[in-house]
């Protein structure tokens, strides 16, 4: 295809105007592949991820979620609502095969947010005690970079044009995570869980930590052919050294710089998270 492209993946596309200007080149371009968000979702009572600041205002949606989940309206409103726009402005207008890819909790090598730094963080400065909100039981489904690679490589041979979830084949829980990455680099702890209804600030709130599971439906994908790659397990060696040479190089804040803007306020505050052990362990 002269001066154009064989497909076109756009990993940074946020709303209708990035719609609009991927249309502008599908002459050009034999395929879409475009990165949504799973936090489109929506229950039945209108609650999203994006709006839910108490654990009676988090979605209470189906395990697993699978694409026709109904999800926020479009708009320039929200961060799901403007990936919204984008979807659909894309689907509804694209000639060319184009694949919407709704992960979760994404993560590898190269990531400006990665999660796993809440736990890796505490194993380098020796905490052995970390509570553990909602009873350490939270499921927030992780997404390996390679997983979506894969997905995203199956959908274009397939010609597929529409939306497929796009996450691991397996959702640990938080304390499966912890537990894991612990492992990974040979250091003992006691994850604590914190009893259901005893939560207090930001203590034992990991970025995988939701009152209610956040599990998405794979099946679609499988259809398709798809088979995962690679686990969060087998990845986490190869992250966890990446992710503590970055910390080396510089402040964590500089290497990971849209982490800090995660809704917790101090991610590591551990004083705040001793008086909390103490307090609990009094009760």
């Amino acid at each position: 295809m002269p001066y154009g492209a064989d497909v076109v993946i756009d990993c940074i596309a946020y709303d209708q105007s990035h719609a609009n200007q991927l249309l502008e080149i599908e002459s050009q371009v034999g395929a879409f592949v475009v990165i949504s968000s799973a936090s489109v979702y929506m229950d039945e009572h209108d609650r999203t991820l994006d709006e839910a600041q108490l654990p009676d205002e988090y979605p209470e949606l189906p395990t697993p979620i699978s694409e026709t989940q109904r999800t926020v309206m479009p708009g320039p409103e929200t961060y799901s609502s403007r990936k919204i726009a984008l979807e659909r402005t894309l689907l509804d207008k694209a000639s060319i095969p184009t694949v919407i890819l709704r992960p979760g909790a994404v993560y590898g090598i190269g990531s400006a947010h990665p999660r796993e730094w809440w736990f890796l963080k505490r194993t380098l400065d020796g905490r052995k005690i970390v509570p553990l909100a909602y009873e350490g039981l939270s499921r927030f489904h992780t997404s390996s970079a390679k997983n979506i690679a894969e997905l995203a490589r199956l959908a274009v041979e397939r010609s597929f044009h529409g939306i497929l979830n796009a996450c691991d084949s397996e959702c640990l829980t938080v304390f499966e995570i912890g537990e894991t990455i612990a492992a990974t680099v040979s250091h003992q702890w006691s994850l604590v869980p914190i009893p259901h209804g005893r939560e207090h600030g930001s203590a034992g709130m990991t970025p995988w930590s939701v009152p209610k599971p956040f599990v998405l439906d794979m099946r679609a994908a499988a259809n398709l052919g798809y088979r995962a790659v690679t686990t969060y397990q087998a990845e986490m060696p190869s992250y966890c050294a990446w992710l503590s040479a970055q910390a080396r190089a510089q402040p964590w804040r500089q290497a990971f710089p849209i982490l800090p803007q995660y809704p917790a306020s101090d991610l590591f505050d551990y004083a705040a998270e001793d008086e909390f052990m103490k307090t609990l362990a009094k009760h």
